[in-house]
């Protein structure tokens, strides 16, 4: 089986219900974030997934730690800070199922997790791992030394044989400024094996640019760029191609978790074997399905039955 981890953070998540009365004002609770939402969907696709994060001492982060290994998550590495709390946001959709968030995490105990006594244990960890998975987000709550350490233990890691894949998700309250992200994309994207990128992210970053345009500016030997449309447009070293996905069979109910759970499909799928062309068609798959249910998380009864399973490949040999 397959070992990786995915650092980031996950928060308490309040989404709107249904029948909330005047303004909407009944909401459920739940957790979720990208990369933990991204963990969750490759654990339940038979990886071997640990979660890298720090939450607090209290009754909210000891939930998260139950529920993430209920889900077979590993949480060894996860850091609890005395007197600290997980960070909170909230969904509201539309009637087309798109999302808006409202995020409350300025002191959430993820934003130290590469500043604590643990850190150098947990980044030294990284090279025991066949794939490490962060997202922009991630890089976003850490300070300037904070994601130059993580990308330097990256890059040890990578030395051992892991490999490191970076997804684009931009959120540009998250950010000081536009010149940052650029100069913190562009490290990463020097430093990753596989970026997952979308024209939502990247054009905000670099705009009125085209496909072809953004693309050349990843540095990354493995790339997917999913476009507006439903389709994603991939570039490795076997070649290039444009993979479409299938037509909805149901309506799109929250949008919440697609790129996330196309990521672990994405991942999962090359983890086992599959070539990159074939993986895009798995992404597509899940997130057809979770943009069809409330949440960043769907039931476990409604994953889609997975394929004849693939034999793991070897480090040495998925190089």
């Amino acid at each position: 089986m397959t070992r990786v981890a995915c650092i980031g953070e996950c928060m308490i998540e309040l989404r709107q219900a249904q029948g909330g009365g005047q303004g909407g004002s009944l909401y459920s609770r739940g957790w979720g974030g990208d990369t933990l939402n991204t963990a969750l969907y490759m654990s339940r696709l038979g990886a071997d997934v640990d979660y890298v994060t720090a939450l607090g001492d209290d009754a909210l982060s000891d939930e998260m730690i139950a529920g993430w290994a209920a889900e077979g998550i590993g949480t060894k590495r996860v850091a609890r800070l005395p007197g600290k709390l997980p960070g909170l946001y909230m969904i509201q959709t539309d009637d087309k199922g798109e999302r808006r968030f409202f995020h409350w995490r300025d002191s959430a105990a993820a934003r130290s997790m590469m500043d604590l006594p643990e850190t150098d244990d947990i980044l030294n960890s990284l090279g025991s791992y066949d794939l490490v998975y962060l997202s922009a987000i991630t890089l976003s709550i850490l300070t300037d030394d904070g994601r130059a350490r993580l990308i330097a233990a990256l890059k040890r890691a990578r030395l051992l044989g892991t490999r490191f894949a970076f997804d684009t998700n931009f959120r540009a309250r998250g950010w000081p400024d536009l010149a940052v992200a650029r100069r913190v994309f562009s490290s990463a994207f020097e430093a990753a094996d596989i970026v997952l990128a979308s024209t939502e992210d990247l054009l905000p970053l670099y705009p009125d640019e085209s496909n072809e345009t953004l693309l050349a500016g990843i540095s990354t030997p493995e790339v997917v760029l999913k476009l507006s449309e439903p389709t994603c447009i991939l570039r490795h070293l076997g070649g290039s191609a444009e993979v479409r996905a299938e037509p909805l069979t149901k309506p799109v109910v929250d949008t919440t978790a697609a790129g996330d759970s196309f990521a672990a499909a994405y991942l999962a799928a090359r983890l086992g074997g599959a070539e990159p062309e074939e993986a895009a068609r798995a992404g597509h798959r899940l997130a057809g399905v979770v943009v069809s249910y409330p949440g960043a998380i769907i039931p476990r009864y409604a994953m889609p039955p997975k394929k004849a399973a693939r034999s793991s490949t070897s480090r040495k040999a998925s190089q």
